[in-house]
């Protein structure tokens, strides 16, 4: 049997893995093992076991994925959150549907200096949904509202996504920050204009809230001074060489450590942000560890060049193909999680890529962005699903009828940075 062949097989055997609920890192880890046996010999595969954990969790590069969990722990535990919603609220105030692009707004600062989705759609949800639904807005526009702010966090830097993608495929980390600051405003402003749009065509959803002067908006700005310093001390110290991403990381958890600790946080708060930390990175780096093992199986079965050379064959424009790939993620975003989709897929189509002189920094930001739609598409929005663990007196179905006009959104943002990718590629 041809080493391709092998690396078919292997491939499809994870996605029954997968579909038989074993957890994605062992999924990936088993097939990854026992691909590179089959086509090298067990020896072989037995000493990767032991080689690929040791070079994955001392590759400095990926120290930064705890420090930025640290800043969002730090970040949701301090009470950050909860002053941030009331500066966008009070900034919001009086508009019709003001509380849900506060929401929106809160969840894309809040991200700046989370990095993960599903914590920023967390957090914002206990902060901001008792207020919405105190107000009376209907629940499907309150949490579609959430469940599509927090998506914000997997693009605007620092993002554990864009950090991850850019370690995979050898890129810059700081590049891949700055490419993803300018379609994060993006989505930012699209989904406002969502939620502006849907107002105008059922203003019954949404009531407005409690107007506001002048001077109490530029007041309540001091809750956003945490949040802008994190985030400008962070992406100005990369982009004029300060520090690399990977020290940016600490001197953010710093920052934050420090302010949480001029709040008043204690010994008991730092210690519990510090397990969740390890908890959640514990997490990413067993994910981190599969991958790679997958990545050397697929490299000794050259099944990404098998597949390269069948797209090749096919005569199709480079548009088409990659096309083709993003609609591969948005499927597997509808069953798979974020992270897990990017260390799966990216050592498999990134030769592909490369071989079609796609731009790998403009590929990483539209990949990204589909990623992220996956996170509130049926049948298995990782987002939906926190929200509604978040409030479980919500259904489902309205959830997902929520985030209807957020995806719209998404796809049209998606359309404009694959037609212009100086979008994305401007700041670089």
């Amino acid at each position: 049997m041809g080493s391709e062949m092998i690396g078919g097989i292997g491939l499809a055997m994870l996605l029954v893995l997968m579909m038989l609920r074993v957890p994605v890192a062992l999924s990936m880890l088993i097939v990854g093992v026992v691909g590179f046996a089959q086509i090298i010999n067990l020896g072989a595969a037995l000493s990767m076991v032991k080689s690929v954990p040791v070079e994955v969790l001392s590759n400095y590069s990926f120290s930064a994925v705890p420090m930025f969990v640290l800043m969002g722990v730090l970040a949701a535990h301090s009470g950050m959150a909860g002053k941030l919603f009331n500066s966008t609220r009070v900034i919001c105030g009086g508009w019709k549907g003001g509380l849900a692009i506060a929401a929106v707004g809160s969840c894309g600062i809040f991200s700046a200096i989370s990095g993960s989705s599903l914590a920023t759609a967390s957090t914002m949800t206990r902060v901001a949904l008792p207020e919405m639904e105190r107000y009376g807005y209907n629940r499907g526009l309150a949490t579609g509202a959430l469940a599509a702010g927090g998506t914000l966090g997997i693009m605007i830097p620092p993002s554990i996504a864009l950090l991850i993608y850019a370690i995979l495929t050898e890129q810059s980390v700081g590049d891949m920050f700055m490419a993803g600051i300018i379609p994060g405003l993006m989505g930012l402003l699209f989904y406002s204009l969502a939620i502006t749009v849907v107002m105008r065509l059922k203003p019954s959803l949404a009531v407005a809230g409690e107007p506001t002067s002048w001077g109490e908006k530029a007041k309540s700005l001091a809750g956003l001074i945490p949040f802008f310093g994190v985030f400008l001390l962070l992406i100005l110290g990369i982009y004029f060489g300060a520090f690399t991403p990977t020290e940016g990381a600490s001197v953010g958890a710093f920052a934050t450590l420090l302010y949480a600790l001029a709040k008043g946080m204690r010994a008991r708060g730092v210690w519990q942000s510090v397990q969740e930390t390890l908890a959640l990175s514990a997490v990413v780096f067993f994910m981190l560890v599969g991958a790679e093992t997958l990545g050397y199986f697929i490299s000794v079965s050259r099944i990404s060049f098998t597949i390269s050379d069948f797209l090749f064959g096919l005569d199709l424009a480079p548009i088409v193909v990659l096309l083709c790939i993003l609609l591969l993620y948005f499927v597997l975003g509808m069953f798979m999680d974020s992270i897990a989709m990017l260390v799966i897929t990216v050592p498999v189509v990134f030769p592909i890529i490369q071989s079609l002189g796609i731009d790998p920094v403009w590929f990483g930001i539209v990949t990204v962005l589909t990623v992220e739609l996956g996170l509130i598409t049926p049948p298995v929005g990782m987002n939906v699903f926190v929200i509604k663990a978040m409030a479980p007196h919500v259904g489902l179905g309205e959830i997902f009828k929520g985030v209807a006009p957020f995806i719209a959104a998404d796809f049209v943002r998606l359309a404009l940075l694959i037609a212009f990718p100086v979008l994305s590629l401007f700041l670089i």
